[in-house]
């Protein structure tokens, strides 16, 4: 993890975000005070992911096939 303050991170953003790419969390100081943090983003959990298409599964299961126009109506019912 490294620090740096807000003044560089305004003209390094473009590589500071590079590294954060490649893994790194940079720590963003102000009068040498933590501020904000870039750090990468989680991978998506993949227990997660699976349990959300068990649900699809499920709801297709109890309501059959539907088309898109049917899906959004749906959708539409569900915001009155």
């Amino acid at each position: 993890m490294r620090e740096i303050g807000v003044s560089k991170v305004k003209t390094h953003l473009s590589a500071l975000l590079d590294e954060v790419t490649r893994g790194e969390t940079i720590v963003i100081t102000r009068g040498g005070r933590p501020v904000a943090w870039l750090t990468p983003p989680e991978a998506p959990d993949r227990r997660s992911a699976n349990a959300a298409a068990a649900t699809l599964r499920d709801l297709r299961k109890r309501v059959g096939w539907a088309t898109t126009e049917e899906i959004l109506q749906m959708r539409g019912q569900g915001r009155r």
